[in-house]
């Protein structure tokens, strides 16, 4: 115990033994001490200094002013980026060789030098207990993705039921509040039902301010969404992780389990499609203590759940803007293109991760949104038809280049390209294969990259045996049906009889050589 929360200790006991108990046997049984301690307590308010020998280190002597720098350092660095007694004896080992020193011993010593630098502190934690659908605790948390080969931070959002442990993660490039709303109603709908109440931290997309005590300034998005919805809120005190420590502990084991390799995959879809298999093979297993698999349990806990709306929240910011004369629609900052004409009204909604255009109740354009600013996202896909009568134009531009970029132009596309210009000229030959281009846009990119590669192998570059190879499964025919002659029977008519028409033919025959 340090000298502050001796002093303190005996103003207690002072106290108790002036106006409480009034005995020293009481006051030591109640502050669980010994007698000899309530007896310096009431001699004198300032506790004598006890006298401990020194016990002789040898080994240890030489580098404990090393040690202590150390743990001064860490007092200045981050919380969770300090030396443990294991990687302060590797550094003794490493820049201290002259020193032979056993780890054990380093570690009781910077144990104790721990606890009197007020680095550590033990802290005893209550068990809780919680009703089906009671409760549920909300976090974000980081984590590395590996997305078309380029590796990539995502964001990813967890909701843990805290009385039957399933749990539903979401990942999103970066941490907005529309993607914080969004993450919210995939999780309701895997559970099939909204928890009467939610725990946060004190997060910027729900927290403007925080007031006294538990008290919280919510954003207006999030008391619009929490009454839409009907569930309730509370927040931790700052600082205070373990007052949710349910979604940090499945923060740990999900990322451990599932995220561990680094994940590869080709979209931010494709990732959380992922994620939720994941979730979902979660629910076989048994958590310890639990009498259900995750599964079971949520079962049991879908019937205590505030039922679905029948309707979501309206989470999409919506503008009208006009398309520009590059045929694209501003959105904040940034441009994005679209397959309509200049000047032409649009309706854009602008979600979480993605930007959709939408033009007489249909989306003729949708893109990943970008959080840069002043940023072009264009869609070749969109200017084929410009390009048609442009075609110079094609060789140079931007949608082509955002195409390499992306890796959606392979590399057999400009074979085939470079050897339809060298056999047409350059105009006609990109005019010829920007009409393959329209095709791969009525029936398929992958199915034309097969076909141009298909037709590279075979050594032939006509743009006619590409549009073959593309369109060749719709020039079969289709094969008729077989069917059974049995029920024609009722059709069946007897043979004319023709008897009296031969008489006809004699008579005929006779008269003829009477003519003669």
């Amino acid at each position: 115990m340090d000298r502050r929360r001796k002093v303190e200790l005996f103003e207690q006991i002072r106290r108790e033994y002036r106006f409480g108990v009034g005995t020293i046997r009481g006051v030591a049984k109640q502050f669980g001490v010994h007698r000899r301690i309530v007896r310096q307590a009431l001699a004198s308010a300032i506790p004598p200094e006890r006298k401990v020998p020194a016990r002789a280190r040898p080994k240890l002597e030489p580098v404990k002013q090393f040690i202590d720098q150390i743990l001064r350092a860490d007092q200045q660095g981050p919380r969770k980026q300090r030396h443990t007694a294991h990687h302060i004896w590797a550094r003794i080992c490493r820049e201290r060789p002259e020193v032979t020193v056993a780890e054990s011993t380093v570690r009781h010593y910077v144990c104790r030098r721990k606890r009197e630098l007020g680095l550590v502190a033990r802290e005893t934690f209550v068990p809780q207990v919680y009703d089906w659908g009671s409760e549920a605790q909300v976090d974000w948390y980081e984590a590395f993705a590996e997305v078309v080969s380029e590796q990539r931070k995502v964001y990813v959002f967890a909701m843990r039921s805290m009385a039957g442990g399933g749990a539903f993660h979401r990942a999103y490039y970066h941490a907005t509040q529309q993607a914080f709303l969004e993450a919210h109603e995939f999780a309701f709908a895997y559970f099939g039902g909204v928890f009467q109440r939610l725990r946060y931290d004190n997060l910027k997309s729900a927290v403007k301010k925080i007031l006294r005590g538990h008290q919280r300034e919510e954003t207006e998005r999030l008391i619009a969404f929490r009454s839409h919805w009907g569930f309730q809120t509370e927040f931790c005190n700052p600082a205070r992780g373990n007052e949710k420590g349910g979604v940090e502990g499945e923060v740990g084991y999900f990322r451990r389990n599932h995220l561990v390799p680094v994940p590869r995959v080709e979209s931010l879809d494709e990732l959380n499609q992922l994620l939720l298999d994941a979730c979902r093979g979660d629910e076989q297993r048994r958590i310890a203590g639990k009498p259900h698999t995750v599964g079971e349990a949520m079962q049991i806990e879908h019937e205590h759940l505030l039922p679905l709306t029948a309707e979501g929240f309206e989470l999409a910011e919506i503008s009208f803007p006009l398309v520009d004369g590059k045929g694209c629609v501003k959105v904040r900052t940034n441009c994005y293109s679209t397959p309509l004409r200049p000047s032409t009204r649009t309706r854009v909604k602008l979600l979480p991760a993605y930007v959709e255009v939408w033009q007489e109740q249909e989306c003729v354009a949708r893109h990943e949104r970008s959080f840069s600013r002043y940023e072009q996202v264009l869609d070749l896909e969109h200017y084929l038809d410009v390009l048609e009568k442009k075609p110079g134009a094609l060789a140079g531009s931007s949608p082509l280049q955002q195409w390499r970029e992306r890796g959606r132009w392979p590399e057999s596309f400009d074979r085939l390209w470079q050897s339809l210009r060298e056999r047409h000229a350059p105009q006609a030959g990109t005019r010829e294969m920007i009409e393959l281009l329209a095709l791969g846009k009525r029936h398929g990119w992958d199915r034309l990259k097969q076909a141009v590669e298909e037709s590279l192998a075979l050594g032939c570059t006509d743009a006619a045996a590409v549009r073959h190879l593309v369109t060749a499964n719709e020039l079969g025919r289709p094969r008729t049906e077989s069917f059974e002659l049995s029920g024609l029977e009722r059709y069946d008519r007897p043979l004319p009889a023709m008897q009296e028409y031969d008489l006809l033919l004699g008579v005929t025959a006779t008269g003829a050589e009477v003519a003669r």
